[in-house]
């Protein structure tokens, strides 16, 4: 009997917010995964990650969330997808929320 080990590799990862006072739930606008093995995580931050926007505003009026897109392999010697394909898929979807859903989107190929 072989047992197969898994690996994770972050290839997303960044920042989601919306005003406080506007209750938005994620699930109905972004999927949990994006491809076989490939899932799409979001955490409520209790704090920002930042104070202000760069236009001078608050960020701690905004709601924010943090995104990773993680992909589990076989293996370590197992290659990740390609990424590009992927962040088009999270942009169709990140396109489909309200307007006063703002992103910051990063490429981040790391193991966890």
């Amino acid at each position: 009997m072989t047992t197969k080990k898994q690996a994770a590799v972050k290839l997303l990862q960044g920042y989601l917010w919306h005003p406080k006072n506007e209750k938005l739930n994620l699930k109905d606008y972004l999927p949990d995964t994006l491809a076989e093995d490939v899932f799409l995580l979001w955490d409520e931050m209790p704090m920002p990650p930042f104070t202000f926007f760069d236009d001078g505003s608050l960020a701690a009026e905004q709601q924010f969330y943090q995104l990773t897109l993680i992909q589990l392999l076989v293996d370590k010697n197992t290659k990740a997808i390609l990424i590009q394909p992927l962040a088009d898929s999270l942009q169709s979807y990140l396109n489909t929320t309200p307007k006063s859903l703002g992103w910051q989107i990063f490429e981040d190929l790391r193991d966890l």
